[in-house]
């Protein structure tokens, strides 16, 4: 019988945050921990968290207390708390989430293993580093101006696609955002590391990396900018596809634009946020842009590449938002008709600018709900509509995986899902597949052989 230590971390919020999830996992197995998808196997359970929304974290409350049933009979497994949330509240989470052992920040991961020892075998007079001991649990809150986890060999989970991270924290500071306050100011690596993480990853079999950074086209070290990193990355041999997430409008240029259009491994696809679609609302949100500028820059895209897929961010409902900036948002989703959309009603966090703000100018929960729906709405209306008139084309896929309801699931350049019937050898391959129905947000397809992939002209 094995007696080899098993970890399970489950993970909320962004890809920043599935990246830092694969990072725990390299640091645990370098210390002889075995990765396990079932929480009732794991010595050591953590749940990595996202602190963007309210909602987010009362799931991850209510989560909480359901690991500790994975306890029963077993009083030495660990249950910790990481990431953005942890950072946010601290040790007030031992308090809140009852039978929580560790709190740990995003910059704090490389003492995961010293800190799960310490828990084990505690000592009557432990010293801590950078974090305290509290209601029988431990907190580990530190912020490392330098920490990029540079040498950490990530444990990746999927064997053709990668997530490198480039940059950690943020310089901007929105004033709804609680980003820059959990994960600190901006943090670029060495380009040399980052070449050579993506040149070790092609040797692993990776065909597929997105670059990631909080806004990751500021991204800036020793004479190197983002656009120089995109095109290197697009040229190491063996890539077939880059993508990045996500750029700030603010620093998105021409010459950004030109990489994308040549280099022909970078995808034709981008997510860039935009919020609001009324300056009065961005300039309150401190988006340092005008929807001018946004749409100025749309413009840049689509005419280098005019079969671009593009994405967004919106939130509604920022306090002080009146009716006519909310139809300015409305007519902006109309105006660009974007590919995609992540869409949300404001969530005030503590410790943001946006709290500050009298009170008499926050929206209504049940307006901002009201203009959340009708947003839902429009945006699928139109993604319905883009959809429906790529039915019949040829692409190529990226194969990702197999489809709950059988058959497989890819992705093609424009980041757009596509389930169809296959073998499952198939994954982490390529295929070519013709779209032959949609459900609004993804295709149906059939895999064709010997047939060229179609591009927009």
């Amino acid at each position: 019988m094995s007696t080899q230590k098993k970890a399970y971390i489950e993970t909320y919020g962004c890809q920043m945050n599935i990246s830092d999830t694969e990072l725990m996992h390299g640091i645990l197995a370098a210390e002889g921990y075995a990765a396990t998808e079932k929480p009732e196997d794991a010595d050591v359970i953590l749940v990595n968290t996202c602190a963007i929304r309210e909602h987010a974290e009362q799931r991850v409350l209510g989560r909480v207390g359901q690991l500790q049933q994975f306890r029963r009979g077993r009083p030495d497994v660990v249950i910790g708390v990481t990431g953005c949330m942890a950072q946010r509240l601290g040790a007030d989470l031992l308090d809140r989430a009852g039978g929580v052992d560790l709190v740990m920040g995003p910059d704090a991961y490389r003492q995961l293993p010293e800190k799960l020892a310490a828990l084990r075998h505690p000592a009557p007079a432990l010293p801590v580093l950078g974090g305290a001991t509290a209601a029988g649990g431990l907190t580990v809150l530190t912020f490392d101006p330098f920490e990029n986890y540079e040498g950490v060999e990530a444990r990746r989970t999927s064997g053709a696609s990668a997530w490198v991270p480039i940059q950690r924290g943020c310089n901007y500071r929105c004033t709804y955002c609680i980003v820059p306050y959990v994960r600190g100011d901006e943090k670029n690596r060495a380009p040399e590391a980052i070449l050579d993480e993506v040149h070790r990853l092609v040797a692993d079999g990776v065909v597929e990396v997105t670059l990631l950074g909080q806004t990751v086209n500021s991204y800036e070290h020793d004479g190197w900018d983002f656009p120089r990193l995109l095109r290197a990355v697009a040229r190491v041999p063996g890539i077939r596809r880059v993508r990045f997430t996500s750029p700030h409008p603010n620093g998105f240029t021409r010459e950004l634009v030109a990489a994308m259009a040549e280099e022909p491994t970078v995808c034709k696809q981008l997510h860039l946020p935009v919020q609001s679609g009324h300056d009065r609302t961005l300039k309150r949100m401190l988006r340092r842009y005008t929807v001018q500028a946004y749409l100025e820059k749309i413009a840049w895209v689509r005419e280098a590449m005019p079969e671009i897929a593009l994405s967004t961010d919106v939130i509604v409902g920022f306090p002080g938002e009146t009716e006519k900036e909310y139809h300015a948002t409305l007519e902006l989703m109309r105006t660009v008709r974007f590919d995609d959309a992540y869409l949300y009603k404001y969530s005030l966090r503590d410790g943001t600018p946006a709290t500050r703000l009298p009170r008499k100018q926050f929206v209504p929960d049940d307006v901002a709900q009201t203009r959340l729906v009708k947003l839902i709405e429009t945006h699928r209306e139109i993604q319905a509509q883009i959809n429906r008139s790529e039915l019949g084309r040829t692409l190529e896929v990226l194969v990702e995986k197999e489809a709950k309801r059988g058959g497989l699931l890819g992705r093609t350049e424009g980041n757009k899902v596509v389930a169809f019937a296959g073998a499952s050898t198939l994954i982490g391959h390529f295929a070519t597949v013709r779209l032959t129905g949609t459900t609004g947000a993804t295709f149906s397809g059939e895999r064709v052989e010997d047939q060229p992939v179609q591009r927009v002209a």
